[in-house]
């Protein structure tokens, strides 16, 4: 006889499937990068290249969100100044929305023509936790002033000056790539991303420049690596005010960062933007014909064939239309990192394109300023001298707050006819329905339960499991009750719910302890060593990647609870079925029986009124959280929340 610890460690021989969701994910974006790669080959005119931007543009704005409202007053105030020999710098603070503030500086040379307004840069800060006022990227910005570029530099949201006060585990602050994931999850039910934000916080930089008559905004620059390249990017396409940009450390193309591994934070993830055919090619040819530079590091945990390959497709774009000389791209030997090098770089390409008599400063670096004169607040942190600003986290609860109040009470579950047909859009498409072609193999008894392992194919290429506890292991001895059970792990954490499992079977309910795609022998394995199932593993960046294919991890495996109910009928004929989902499996399980009449009650270990309170709660990073993702799904489906066994 096996004890449940023992079955857990138990290795199923009758199909290989490790690698299988990965490769299910990677097969269906390859086929969308060749599409796109297809679409982009065949502009040969400047009216098709015109349309390709348009389109590309409409598509990432759609994507996010849209772009938040800007008819608000910012409110902006100079809080401090800091005189330095040849310039000067602000310590701004504005509000793209009412009660939301960004911490920022505005750099300010001095001018050879006092009365003629002066060129500005928009500096887009990468994640770095002190933000905008690093040591580094001051360094950075420095090299601009020294070209007699004006410069306007920002905190993003979780960094620097704007970090929130939200605690891990440990008691550490969490910051940036922490803070926007978070916040991104609860973002994507809504039909939004994070990166909205983002977008919105440098467009309403630009308007606070625009009132400033020392500025000429008609001669704009925008740059920022890594996180900072993100969002340089994302101007490339939401803003038509800038005249020139230099992404660094970011440019590549998607397949080749797919296959290298890495996971991004929510605002770098664009829903549906794969299937479109949409890369970072298109990021450049929207920019054409203006001055662009791209910079990029050798050593880069972004993939340098991937820059090389991107920029070598871009440069007919700026060659179909008579500016090869604004196309560049500057390679340096080195880390991730805006090095020097790359800023000198950047600081000669601006001052060419923006300035009207560039400076001559070769050799003449400016100090530093220490840190804390570049702060908008005493001590460092915006939350502790102004409690009352809101932060990001606050803006989006207040869209749930909203979301609620527009839709009182308990809701039905019943699904509005469009509400359903979505749904079922969404857990369909992309699909390759298949028969179960089942395998079994029986095992010895576990705990005095007996036990048998099943294999069936959900979709074509995609196979699921399950253990069988109790009643029917054959098709002529068919229990009367059956239960479901799916949660994070799957059969691999058989021990820490075999209680109920003991309970369950006791009462004379058969119990199927379902392993969908990636759960228990189907998980696939680490990237980079971190645990599969938590915050940037490997589960995470394969829901990423079924995000940027306009699907979700929740969506597939709404598919294969449904397919698994199906195939109990098929092996136990029309006993009762429920199911039982703690945690963030309860909502693939509960979607799934409002699309197949064969789930009965779908119950969960925690009871909540309402599908928007369940999402804030399961919002939070823990086991398996991403299955919790799906994009728009709020702007459709107001179901009651997981309730506990009636």
């Amino acid at each position: 006889m096996l004890l449940p610890q023992a079955l857990e460690r138990t290795i199923f021989t009758l199909y290989d499937t490790q690698d299988q969701l990965k490769r299910h994910v990677y097969e269906r974006a390859d086929r969308a990068f060749a599409r796109g790669d297809r679409e982009r080959d065949r502009i040969s005119t400047a009216s098709a290249l015109r349309e390709r931007q348009l389109a590309m543009k409409t598509a990432f704005i759609h994507a996010i969100g849209g772009i938040p409202d800007r008819e608000a007053e910012m409110n902006a105030v100079i809080v401090g100044q800091v005189r330095e020999e040849g310039y000067r710098i602000e310590n701004i603070v504005y509000e793209p929305l009412p009660g939301y503030r960004v911490t920022s500086n505005l750099y300010l040379p001095a001018q050879a023509e006092p009365a003629s307004p002066s060129p500005v840069v928009l500096f887009l800060s990468g994640h770095e936790p002190e933000g905008r006022h690093s040591d580094y990227y001051h360094r950075v910005i420095l090299r601009f002033v020294e070209e007699g570029l004006a410069v306007f530099a920002f905190d993003p949201p979780g960094q620097g000056e704007r970090v929130g006060e939200a605690l891990d585990d440990a008691g550490d602050r969490i910051w940036g790539t922490g803070e926007h994931q978070r916040i991104g999850v609860r973002c994507y039910p809504f039909g939004e991303s994070i990166a909205r934000y983002f977008v919105m916080d440098a467009i309403r930089a630009i308007d606070y420049l625009e009132t400033r008559p020392e500025l000429d905004t008609a001669r704009l620059g925008v740059t920022g690596n890594s996180g900072g390249g993100t969002q340089t990017a994302m101007m490339m396409l939401c803003d038509e005010r800038i005249s020139a940009a230099a992404p660094a450390t970011f440019i590549m193309d998607r397949q080749s960062y797919m296959y290298a591994g890495g996971v991004q934070d929510a605002e770098q993830v664009w829903p549906g933007l794969t299937e479109a055919g949409f890369d970072h090619e298109d990021l450049l040819l929207a920019f054409a014909p203006k001055p662009l530079l791209v910079l990029a590091a050798e050593y880069d945990f972004f993939p340098i064939e991937g820059t090389r390959r991107t920029v070598t497709r871009s440069r007919r774009y700026w060659e179909m239309l008579g500016k090869e000389a604004d196309f560049e791209c500057y390679v340096e030997p080195s880390l991730h990192r805006y090095t020097d090098g790359m800023a000198k770089k950047a600081a000669a390409f601006f001052a060419q394109r923006l300035l009207a008599h560039p400076r001559d400063s070769a050799g003449h670096a400016l100090p530093a300023v220490p840190t804390d004169k570049l702060w908008c607040t005493k001590q460092g942190r915006m939350t502790s001298e102004w409690p009352q600003a809101l932060t990001l986290s606050d803006i989006v609860q207040r869209r749930y707050e909203r979301f609620r109040s527009n839709n009182p009470g308990r809701p039905s579950d019943a699904l509005a006819p469009d509400g359903e047909q979505w749904l079922r859009d969404q857990v369909y498409a992309g699909r390759a329905p298949c028969p179960f072609n089942t395998r079994h193999m029986r095992m010895a008894d576990t705990d005095g339960l007996s036990t048998a392992y099943w294999m069936w194919w959900s979709q074509s290429g995609v196979m699921n499991s399950a253990l069988w506890f109790g009643g029917a292991r054959e098709a002529d001895d068919r229990p009367a009750e059956v239960v479901m059970a799916a949660w994070a792990g799957g059969t691999n954490c058989l021990s820490r719910h075999w209680p109920w499992i003991l309970e369950q079977c006791a009462a004379g309910r058969s119990v199927v302890v379902l392993n969908a795609s990636g759960v228990g022998p189907h998980e696939p394995a680490p990237v980079y060593g971190q645990p599969v199932r938590e915050m940037f593993g490997m589960l995470h960046k394969l829901a990423d990647e079924l995000i940027w294919l306009g699907d979700s991890l929740a969506a597939l495996r709404t598919y294969d609870t449904i397919r698994c109910a199906e195939w109990i009928t098929s092996v136990a004929g029309n006993a009762s079925l429920s199911v039982y989902a703690p945690g963030n499996a309860w909502l693939s399980a509960r979607l799934a029986a409002l699309l197949c009449d064969r789930i009965g009650q779908v119950y969960s270990d925690t009871e909540y009124a309402r599908l928007a309170d369940w999402f804030l709660s399961a919002g939070e990073p823990n086991e398996d959280w991403m299955s919790a993702v799906f994009p728009g799904l709020l702007q459709y489906v107001d179901i009651a929340g997981p309730t506990t066994r009636e």
